[in-house]
């Protein structure tokens, strides 16, 4: 066999692996300690972990890396505050590079703490279908993994159903624009969600220059058109 296969059948078998969810067998094995991270919003200065003021509502979205994410929300006005971590795995605390391996089932996740008189969660929703391709799977672009698949976890009945509602007209959106791969976003109540390390935490604020791999399918969402 050729170097060169040799390559690609490594690169093929670190792929496959990372693009696997694992099972409680397989997973890392984490920790009991959270992580450190960050108290205070480096761009608005308010709390990341809270108390928050009353009246205000939590949505978590992932697509794909955090990093632009995150920055996409936080300039909405409306967002209190933002933080990025890991949701929807298996392994407890999970560190940036155990998650990278494939192994910890996490996704990378935007948290973000909105007023709902001001912003309403369908208009999240909108930003969040059409600032990334949710019809990837275990990847956005050239990120390939478990961590950046596309996902939406709820926090009450009520954003459920309108999570469920703009799928559906976003994927009508998508086949009538003549795109008819099927929208893979994983919709579920909200898990446990650990912070992401303090350098993550609104990285792009403290990196102007660093990388964002946003990158939306051109399709409008029909969805959240009136606060």
């Amino acid at each position: 066999m050729s170097p060169k296969m040799e390559a690609e059948m490594f690169l093929n078998e670190i792929f496959s692996k990372k693009t696997v969810m694992p099972s409680e067998q397989t997973a890392l094995p984490g920790r009991p300690e959270a992580i450190p991270t960050s108290e205070i919003h480096f761009v608005n200065g308010h709390t990341i972990k809270g108390p928050y003021p009353q009246g205000l509502e939590v949505a978590y979205f992932g697509m794909g890396c955090f990093w632009g994410a995150e920055r996409l929300f936080w300039k909405v006005p409306g967002v209190y505050v933002t933080a990025v971590g890991y949701a929807g795995g298996i392994t407890p605390n999970p560190t940036y590079h155990e998650t990278t391996t494939g192994l910890t089932g996490h996704a990378e996740i935007v948290k973000i703490v909105f007023d709902p008189k001001i912003v309403s969660y369908r208009q999240l929703l909108k930003l969040f279908f059409e600032e990334h391709d949710p019809t990837q799977g275990m990847r956005q672009g050239n990120d390939i993994g478990t961590t950046y698949r596309s996902a939406i976890y709820t926090t009450s009945e009520n954003q459920t159903e309108q999570a469920r509602e703009a799928l559906d007209v976003f994927q009508d959106a998508l086949n009538k624009a003549g795109r008819d791969t099927p929208i893979t976003t994983e919709l579920a109540p909200v898990p446990t969600f650990y912070y992401a390390e303090d350098y993550h935490q609104q990285y792009l604020a403290k990196n102007p220059a660093g990388y964002c791999g946003l990158k939306g399918t051109g399709v409008s969402c029909p969805v959240g058109q009136a606060a």
